[in-house]
């Protein structure tokens, strides 16, 4: 985890040596992704075994390029630009190294997928227990804490602002709940559709699933699979790093994390509602789009249908009627105090 860079960077901001910390930081992570794509492809058995050698070279070209991209962001001209774009400080080293471990997260996970069998890698895998999932998740956690400086430019409730973890108003929640019920029933759709288009893939990403979370297909289980990445995957993807590289971008970068579904209809469904999920951070807060997260998550592991979906039904229209009444409030509020 690359916690001691954030943290070197956040010692930067501000101060006369910042752009040499930038150059320091992001040449280091830079230079470090292209050089294990460079000694894999000179023979050295580093980043993936039992492939043939055209994935290899896909892989391993695919791994030195990432590394040159994110090298290219160390430029402060190149920064510049995408500062017309998206909400970034070019002079500001936390940003640069977060454009930096953002480009090379998405790249090296992309890659993967194209140049490997990450389906039949996954299930090869033991199934995720509950210290898994915590292992897995808390460090999402801190690198949004850590990347907004908590302690060190901002205190405790400055932090929480800045990720958008504030008191959500009363609509927000009812907000928040229609939305999961929402992508729950896109997420439905777009299976129904996966196994009619591409059925032996949607088997194989079923098979996956079923083996990756098996072990907590139980009330915990369940429960800590709604609370734990609907918290700590919100605080970092929507809280800490939309804010400065865009609703689009961090959504594509948290559909590249979940390998497990590969290039499928099912990493689309994450893509879109992971854009849902970015729409509710930008409109309400983090704390809503957590809500959101959660509710989806455990919709998914409850399951919902037979004599339950009518109620669940009717529920949702309830919950889409207050919601709408809710930002009916919110705007009228909002228009009448600009009024002089």
């Amino acid at each position: 985890m690359p916690l001691p860079l954030v943290i070197t960077a956040n010692a930067a901001v501000g101060k006369r040596w910042a752009s040499l910390a930038i150059g320091l930081l992001g040449g280091l992570v830079a230079g470090a992704t292209f050089l294990l794509g460079a000694l894999d492809f000179a023979g050295a058995p580093i980043l993936a075994a039992g492939l043939t050698q055209q994935q290899r070279y896909g892989l391993d070209i695919g791994t030195m390029a990432t590394g040159f991209v994110a090298a290219a962001l160390v430029s402060q001209p190149v920064r510049a630009r995408l500062a017309r774009v998206i909400p970034i400080d070019p002079e500001n080293p936390v940003h640069a190294l977060a454009l930096v471990l953002a480009v090379i997260l998405f790249g090296t996970q992309i890659i993967t997928i194209a140049f490997t069998d990450v389906l039949a890698a996954d299930q090869k895998q033991p199934p995720l227990t509950l210290t898994d999932l915590i292992v897995q998740e808390v460090p999402f956690l801190i690198l949004a804490g850590a990347g907004v400086g908590i302690f060190m430019r901002r205190q405790l409730s400055e932090a929480a602002t800045r990720l958008g973890l504030v008191r959500p108003a009363w609509w927000h929640l009812a907000f928040a709940l229609a939305a999961a019920g929402l992508f729950f029933g896109f997420s439905q759709g777009m299976d129904y559709a996966s196994q009619a288009l591409t059925p032996d893939l949607a088997r194989r990403v079923q098979t996956v699933t079923d083996h990756v979370f098996g072990q907590l297909n139980n009330p915990v289980g369940i429960a800590a699979l709604a609370l734990v990445p609907g918290i700590c995957e919100e605080i970092l993807f929507r809280g800490a790093l939309q804010p400065r590289i865009g609703l689009i971008a961090t959504a594509l970068l948290f559909t590249s994390i979940h390998t497990e579904y590969g290039f499928s209809v099912a990493a689309l469904a994450i893509f879109v509602i992971a854009l849902g999920l970015g729409l509710i951070r930008k409109y309400a807060n983090t704390t809503s789009s957590c809500l959101t997260h959660a509710t989806y998550n455990l919709l998914a592991g409850i399951g919902i249908g037979g004599s339950y979906l009518a109620v669940a039904v009717m529920i949702e229209a309830v919950l889409v009627g207050v919601a709408a009444y809710g930002i009916w409030r919110s705007r009228r509020a909002v228009a009448a105090a600009v009024v002089p």
